[in-house]
């Protein structure tokens, strides 16, 4: 028997059951690095698309490629031990038509080792929800704020602050809930309406800037440690690694000029010469 503690790997159907129940951590992660750090922590690891903005510096999330979700997705994988690991699905691999968000989906789990795929959109996603669901491809719904269509819709605005505005969106998160996703992201969405929602559809919600009534919260990781430059107002900062990385960066650039680094003990000395000396 290996000698890691064995721990049970959050399912699918783990995730559907909290419906209601203790809230569900949730967390993106685009590293095996990052996902080794809050495996231990988190019930999900999201590979959002909003990796292209965060690590490649996109404007939008419009320039990710599949190339680019299943490389993450992959390097991902290796670092979760116990959490549930869902892939965005980027702009322009599965709106097309539920084959092709079938074809596509179905090799993001296959290449990545994760266990489900995220999908923007509501009422008009619900066919190929469905349709990827019965072939075995788990689904994470996306409703409200959706970043793909940030075109369409003329930018980052929340929804639901109008009231006339609500049928549409509860229609949305009704219908992928029908179709069979698992759960549902609310994003950007006015609290009073998340909350309506969270009660009226029977899988779990997942709130970022959404409020507290819904079953569970994500933020982006990098946001909540303070290592974005436009962070969004509904993000509480728990570390100020920015602050921290460009300490050490400046450190250590001060101790090179100095000749400080590197010094005799993180260099290596011949078996048989005499011992180096810092000066």
């Amino acid at each position: 028997m290996s000698s890691q503690a064995y721990v049970k790997r959050t399912t699918v159907t783990k995730i559907r059951a909290r419906k209601g129940k203790d809230p569900i951590i949730c967390l993106t992660a685009y590293s095996t690095p990052m996902a080794r750090l809050l495996d231990p922590h988190v019930d999900l690891l999201l590979v959002g698309d909003s990796l292209g903005m965060v690590l490649y510096g996109m404007e939008t999330t419009l320039g990710v490629t599949l190339a680019h979700m299943i490389m993450h997705g992959q390097a991902v994988s290796r670092g979760a031990r116990q959490a549930l690991v869902v892939v965005d699905m980027p702009f322009g691999t599965y709106e097309e038509s539920p084959e092709v968000a079938f074809r596509n989906g179905s090799r993001v789990i296959r290449e990545t080792g994760c266990m489900a795929v995220k999908i923007e959109g509501g009422a008009r996603m619900a066919k190929t929800i469905a349709f990827l669901v019965e072939r075995g491809v788990p689904v994470m719904a996306h409703v409200g704020l959706l970043p793909q269509s940030v075109h369409t819709k003329g930018g980052y605005r929340v929804v639901g602050r109008d009231r006339a505005d609500w049928p549409p969106i509860e229609a949305d998160a009704q219908a992928v809930a029908e179709a069979g996703a698992f759960a549902v992201v609310l994003e950007g969405m006015a609290a009073p309406l998340a909350a309506r929602i969270t009660k009226q559809v029977a899988i779990p919600t997942i709130g970022i800037g959404a409020s507290n009534q819904c079953d569970g919260q994500i933020l982006v990781t990098e946001d909540m440690l303070g290592m974005t430059e436009r962070v969004p107002s509904f993000v509480k900062i728990y570390a100020d690694l920015e602050a921290g990385i460009t300490e050490a960066a400046k450190s250590y650039a001060n101790d090179v000029r100095a000749r400080a680094f590197p010094s005799a003990s993180h260099a290596y000395a011949m078996k048989n010469g005499p011992r180096l000396v810092s000066k």
